[in-house]
């Protein structure tokens, strides 16, 4: 077969993302199985593996990857960087028409650039077959738990990003020591599933959703609430969960009966800017508004949690929302205000390992139909850019890119 070259972008956005698509030894065995491709890496300081682990491997580094066919990314690729003429696999963030990146999207069709998006390769039923998610929930959770601890001043744990890897997070949940509060989990995901792992960690027991609003509990518990739970149809006909992910418009949100009891709010739903927000600013302003510290692992600003302005950094992983005046203020600073974590790239805190999972999956998910045969349209369907268009499937962004 004809040589593929494939290139390892350097992640390029601001704040960086330490993250890299596939890890040295999964080049390595890329190029075991598939002898007509070959690596190149563009050399980065910052990314949570060094150049010298793929010169060691025999995978040349290079700054200018203009001799490759396909480009790797993981983060959304500074603009004035991007080739012609190239097929780019990375989180473009343009599917839900944000406007950051509608700059981005114009550019790559310019360019007649071929434009693959993570976020939209998915199997034969629909379901997605590679994301960060997990690592997003595990990631959140443990912040959860931070934020809570130094809003207290109850424990300090370490950041997340200042663990070794996995298992030393697990260890770090070790000095967490809760009274009895309720804490809600929203969706039934990757994320959700991430955030599950720390809450059986710390042994927060799990309680149904009935429970979770009557009943109180001498040790802190958990819900996870789908959303079902939370919703209902606007004209009184009974919960439909193929509607409400078709049509999320004719939903409203019941999720005041949650407000009331919970404590600590973690976002892992998946959001549809056409479905109602889980809660409104006037909700928040409420006296029997209970929620102090959210999570929203989500990040859809101004998107289902009123209180998400902005998305917070890893630097700097929190920030308070006054609700009396709309504004964002420092974090932690009035007992009155809610603390919001909403950091957007939360697996590059535990990037080692959050890259290697996600290399996993690409090469047992994605590569097969890149490098083979695409049976099931694999490529195609998560195609959103080609030759200088809009592929029919997201032709729905026509308005977006013209502006």
């Amino acid at each position: 077969m004809k040589t593929i070259n494939i290139g390892i972008l350097r992640e390029g956005r601001i704040p960086t993302d330490r993250r890299v698509p596939l890890l040295p030894e999964q080049c390595r065995a890329i190029s075991e199985k598939y002898p007509f491709v070959k690596f190149f890496i563009q050399p980065s300081p910052e990314r949570c593996v060094k150049d010298s682990e793929y010169e060691a491997l025999g995978f040349p580094l290079q700054e200018d990857l203009s001799c490759c066919h396909i480009l790797f990314g993981v983060k959304e690729v500074p603009i004035p960087l991007l080739l012609h003429d190239k097929t780019y696999f990375f989180f473009s963030h343009t599917i839900k028409k944000q406007p950051h990146n509608k700059k981005l999207l114009q550019t790559i069709i310019e360019k007649r650039i071929r434009l693959i998006d993570y976020e939209v390769l998915t199997d034969k039923n629909g379901n997605r077959i590679i994301a960060f998610g997990r690592y997003a929930g595990i990631v959140g959770t443990y912040n959860a738990f931070y934020t809570y601890g130094q809003r207290y001043s109850l424990y300090d744990l370490k950041r997340a990003y200042a663990c070794y890897d996995y298992a030393e997070l697990k260890q770090e949940l070790k000095k967490v020591n809760l009274p009895p509060i309720k804490i809600a989990l929203t969706g039934g995901g990757r994320v959700s599933n991430g955030a599950i792992e720390i809450l059986e960690e710390l042994k927060i027991a799990k309680v149904s959703s009935s429970d979770f609003l009557t009943k109180n509990f001498p040790h802190p518990v958990y819900c996870q609430l789908r959303s079902s739970d939370y919703h209902k149809k606007r004209n009184g006909e009974p919960w439909s969960g193929e509607e409400f992910y078709t049509h999320p418009e004719r939903f409203y949100s019941t999720f005041y009966k949650y407000e009331k009891v919970t404590d600590l709010l973690v976002a892992g739903a998946y959001w549809n800017p056409k479905a109602p927000a889980l809660f409104t600013k006037e909700d928040m302003l409420r006296d029997d508004f209970n929620i102090k510290i959210i999570a929203d692992i989500t990040c859809d600003i101004d998107g289902s949690i009123p209180c998400t302005k902005r998305p917070s950094t890893i630097n700097d992983p929190v920030y308070d929302y006054n609700p009396f005046t709309g504004e964002l203020e420092l974090a932690f600073s009035n007992h009155d205000n809610l603390t919001v974590m909403a950091i957007d790239n939360l697996p590059g805190e535990l990037a080692r390992d959050a890259s290697k999972d996600f290399g996993r999956q690409l090469i047992e998910n994605v590569l097969p139909n890149l490098l083979g045969e695409d049976k099931d349209r694999t490529i195609e369907k998560a195609t959103i850019t080609k030759a200088g268009k809009l592929t029919e499937k997201f032709e729905y962004l026509e308005d977006y890119v013209k502006g």
